[in-house]
């Protein structure tokens, strides 16, 4: 799928505090697409296993907004914050964020 001008797509690829296989993780990557697809200027929202031995990240979310607008709307709703508090940081033990857009 295409990248509409002016849309972002986001990602963050992570490695969870868990063993890949550890119930734990399910929840975690479960929780976070329920809560995060829960905030409405959220599109094409995808949670994603890394097969690549090119990178030692385990997980990844890729999501995208219609624009800055949208996206900034995301990081300041109320069910981003609360997760990046209650979960993200205290479940994810290192992270990389991409933001691209197409050109």
């Amino acid at each position: 799928m295409t990248l509409e001008n002016g849309a972002i797509r986001h990602m963050a690829i992570f490695t969870l505090k868990y063993p890949k296989d550890a119930p734990e993780t399910e929840q975690f990557l479960e929780d976070g697409r329920r809560i995060l697809t829960g905030i409405p200027v959220v599109r094409n929202f995808e949670v994603l296993r890394q097969t690549s031995p090119k990178t030692d990240f385990d997980f990844g979310f890729s999501m995208e907004f219609a624009s800055q607008a949208d996206y900034d709307a995301y990081n300041a709703h109320p069910d981003h914050v609360k997760f990046v508090e209650e979960r993200w940081k205290k479940e994810v033990v290192r992270f990389r964020e991409i933001d691209f857009v197409n050109v």
